[in-house]
């Protein structure tokens, strides 16, 4: 039995959850209920009191802290592991084999974050109702659909032996955590949870857990399928000229892309020893059988108020929404002080608490043959192995590469049929039992196509396609029977290797090792960037690529006619691929991978590479005034140029509207930065004007509305629209709007009096940061509508600067009545190849995920400021910054 080191105290939080954030928010559908029933209302009172009385307590707030310092014995370890800490509570771990190391983390994921790691094998698994109820039904009949936990079981059983010993032994060493915590030793939630559920009990951790969460990660990454829903909504009701008109191209001709130019003789990659890579299989899809579900007796749960079931997935797993993206790039050393590459990276994410991100070191006592590791970077919680980082020999980074790895099919069925090719083909079917807590388990009926999971009927937005298709192309005849249906084909719907990946990308030596891993990395689609410490650069578009044939999976495309079905996939060797380029500098930000002569369609949906512009720009005036230097690289990373609050700076420089409130809102703009620094107030002014002209030109009396989207993509819609004033956008009969001088003037107007109504009459007293600010919330508890149980696990709001499509990325969306930050870089690393030491770091909330832990969001005002902290690598410098050390010794 573990013995606790009690000297840890509970740090004062200064942060508590804004109680009016939600106010005047349109009303949104709750996915479920908190202890809603009208026969509860008296328990619900009654409950809310004790938690509060027992969240004063200081031992039940510290019961489930981890033990930092001493002598834990374990079963299951072969030999002596030390855990030591710093004073952000960042573990590096030493062991002697490969076995123990990935036991010692599994022990150490669990000690910081199990709540959120029971929590996400849940969410995975579909079984979200175990947990809080029947309310959680719907998300669970989603995910289910999609498979991941099958799919993730198929995966661990291809796994190669060495592969599956790390998974294996991270297992157990979370198991070995549980053996001695369980219920609020392990994490206070499970207190609250008990209180509704008091018969759930923790299952031990396995493998499929850890590989099942890889599987979340994708769907965060998963690209377009929202934009092919949009624009598949779209063109039922308008021409094809509008649909191009706000589905623009990527503009080649002004915004760069990654690879240019293709290296020919890169090191070719080493062939990967991982089972599984090629292997292709489709996933099931389910629909709910026609019995009412269950009836629960329990109160359930419900910390998020949504529109779909697509977005209540989007919102616990995090959605591939406004800002989701990340900035990346490396530069040789012949541009830099030191003579070797610098590499950064900052991964934008959906803002959670904590946050998705656990920084740890892991390394072999001696690092050998036949114990390869001396790794420190970024993971997930509930997964193995390092994710984004270094080595002692390379540097890697990632960012989304939006290529287009999901198509939707319209299908046509009759049935237990569907129609392909002219003939009728059984559907795939079988039926699971979905068990809810305090309720009957309920049945559903599980159905695919040969393209995927059939999706509407699950989802707002697909079944809204399947009652009236735009289908593209010229296919065979509709089938004159049955009825439509949605199926999504995805490649994160195949069993593949990403497991095996993180293995080979930790234990990677040279481009040859590196290119091999990117070989096994299937999913999400990523673009990969290197540095080695001999000096090279490099990048390699990694992942499972599909080949397209007819058709370019822009819309919804006939399933009855296999023409348009998938090919296969890319060559791996065919994929864009650069090492030590000219340029000397690699800059990727989810922009164009390739030009236009590239012989396989990727997406003609990039992100429309403004950020990228301004990274190119910032690194080329930055080496022009002198050799580059990790502070240099902070700094573009903290850039907040917002590309088009300066183009409508420029617009507005002559125009004034008579109205002294309003002109004085735009007198803001004549000498602004363009920068949005969080105490500006021309930058709030600015991205409310950027808001109301959108919605003033797009907003239509029309039988559907015009879908914003992105706003990378927005940027271009408009600017191009600037150049052509007389064209019809520019005029809005519902708000007699007539060109563009009136649309102009119209919306400088409205931005003024929404501003002043939020934020006073005094426009230089305006500011950005308020406006934008970050409240983190609790992914579980932190919106269940109970404001003592929200003040105990969400901190802030935190006012912050940058915006969407700004380098800086904190993204809030479009027309959403809204401008808080709901997209952020979540972590940001800039490593030194000359001097590992010399690196920096940081991410956004902290180590540790238990509430009132000093290490819970210790890393957040470091954060806003765009600042890091050093990033000890070398034994020297590790154990001169540790602050606790925790040996782990084998049992008996």
């Amino acid at each position: 039995m573990a013995t606790r080191d009690t000297t840890t105290a509970a740090a004062e939080d200064p942060h508590a959850p804004d109680a009016t954030a939600d106010e005047g928010r349109k009303p949104r559908r709750r996915v479920g209920r908190i202890i809603g029933m009208t026969v509860y209302g008296l328990v619900s009172a009654v409950v809310v009191v004790a938690l509060i009385v027992a969240a004063t307590v200081v031992f039940t707030i510290q019961r489930s802290f981890p033990q930092l310092s001493g002598t834990v014995e374990v079963t299951g370890l072969g030999g002596e592991v030390e855990v030591l800490r710093d004073e952000l509570g960042i573990p590096t771990i030493v062991a002697e084999t490969p076995e123990d190391l990935f036991f010692a983390q599994g022990y150490v994921h669990a000690q910081d974050r199990f709540w959120e790691m029971d929590f996400r094998r849940h969410l995975t698994a579909g079984r979200l109702a175990e947990l809080f109820g029947e309310s959680q039904l719907p998300t669970d009949l989603f995910l289910r659909t999609l498979g991941w936990h099958e799919l993730a079981a198929q995966e661990e059983q291809a796994l190669d032996d060495e592969t599956r010993a790390g998974y294996d032994a991270y297992a157990a060493g979370v198991n070995a955590f549980l053996d001695d915590n369980d219920g609020a030793d392990a994490s206070f939630e499970y207190a609250v949870l008990g209180l509704q559920n008091p018969d759930y009990s923790i299952e031990p951790w396995t493998a499929v857990d850890s590989i099942a969460w890889l599987k979340a990660m994708a769907w965060d990454l998963r690209s377009n399928v929202e934009v092919e829903a949009d624009r598949a909504l779209m063109a039922r009701d308008h021409s094809p000229e509008e649909v191009a008109q706000l589905f623009p191209e990527y503009p080649f001709e002004r915004n760069p892309v990654i690879v240019p130019l293709i290296t020919a003789d890169a090191p070719a990659a080493a062939e990967p020893d991982a089972a599984g890579a090629g292997s292709t299989t489709t996933a099931s899809a389910q629909q709910p059988t026609d019995r009412e579900p269950a009836s629960s007796a329990a109160a359930s749960i419900d910390w998020v108020e949504v529109e779909s079931v697509v977005e209540a997935a989007s919102a616990l797993l995090g959605g591939a929404g406004e800002g989701v993206g990340s900035n990346s790039w490396v530069v040789s050393g012949a541009l830099t002080e030191t003579g070797m590459p610098l590499l950064a990276n900052d991964p934008h994410l959906g803002a959670s608490l904590p946050s998705v991100w656990h920084q740890s070191h892991l390394r072999c006592r001696t690092v050998s043959e036949a114990c390869p590791y001396d790794v420190t970077g970024f993971g997930f919680s509930g997964v193995p192995g390092i994710i984004i980082g270094h080595n002692r020999d390379i540097a890697w980074g990632f960012t989304n590469l939006t290529s287009d790895v999901t198509d939707l099919y319209v299908e046509r069925v009759e049935g237990d049929e569907y129609w392909r090719d002219g003939a009728l083909v059984p559907l795939e079917t079988r039926t699971e039992m979905v068990e809810v807590a305090g309720g009957d388990p309920v049945e559903l009926e599980i159905r695919s196509t040969a393209h995927g999971p059939i999706v509407s009927g699950l989802s707002g937005e697909f079944t809204e396609i399947a009652e009236d298709p735009a289908i593209t192309g010229d296919a065979a005849p509709t089938p004159a029977g049955g009825e439509y249906a949605v199926s999504l084909q995805w490649t994160a719907l195949q069993p593949g290797a990403t497991a095996a990946s993180i293995f080979a990308l930790d234990r990677a030596t040279d481009f040859t090792d590196f290119r091999a891993a990117a070989k096994l990395f299937d999913v999400p689609a990523q673009n990969l960037v290197y540095a080695d410490r001999e000096g090279n650069i490099g990048y390699q578009t990694p992942g499972r690529q599909p080949v397209r044939g007819t058709g370019d999976g822009s819309l919804p495309q006939p399933g009855w006619d296999s023409a348009y079905d998938w090919q296969g996939m890319i060559p791996f060797d065919e994929l864009p691929v650069v090492y030590n380029p000219e340029e000397g500098y690699i800059v990727t930000a989810n922009n164009a991978v390739v030009g236009e002569g590239y012989p396989y369609l990727l997406t003609n949906d990039w992100d429309y590479g403004w950020r990228a512009a301004r990274i190119v720009d910032l690194i080329e005036s930055a080496a022009a005034a002198g050799p580059l230097t990790v502070d240099d690289m902070r700094d573009i990373q903290a850039d907040r140029q917002f590309w088009m609050g300066k183009r409508l700076a420029g617009v507005y420089a002559d125009i004034t509207t008579g109205d002294a409130q309003t002109d004085a809102a735009l007198a803001l703009l004549s000498d602004w930065d363009a920068q949005n620094s969080a105490d500006s107030a021309a930058a709030a002014y600015a991205n409310v004007l950027w808001d109301e002209l959108v919605a003033n030109m797009f907003v239509r009396e029309r039988d559907t509305a015009i879908p914003a989207g992105s706003q990378a993509r927005m940027f271009l819609v408009v600017d191009t629209l600037l150049d052509e004033p007389s064209d019809p956008w520019w005029t809005n009969t519902g708000l007699d709007v007539d060109g563009q001088r009136e649309m102009l003037e119209r919306s400088a107007a409205d931005a003024a009096a929404r501003l002043t109504e939020l934020q006073g009459e005094d426009p230089t007293r305006w500011q950005w940061g308020t406006l934008h600010a970050l409240t983190l919330t609790s992914d579980t508890f932190g919106s269940s509508g109970i404001a003592p149980i929200e003040w105990l696990f969400n901190r802030g709001p935190y006012p912050v600067g940058g915006g969407t499509s700004v380098v800086d990325a904190s993204g809030w969306v479009l027309g959403s009545g809204s401008f808080e930050t709901v997209t952020v870089p979540s972590m940001r690393m800039v490593i030194d190849l000359a001097d590992l030491d010399g690196s920096r770091w940081n991410h956004l909330t902290g180590t540790s995920g238990h509430a009132f832990h000093p290490n819970y969001t210790d890393q957040t005002e470091t954060w806003q400021r765009a600042e890091m902290t050093p990033w000890a690598f070398s034994d020297e410098a590790v154990r001169e910054a540790a602050t606790h050390t925790l040996r782990l010794v084998p049992a008996g």
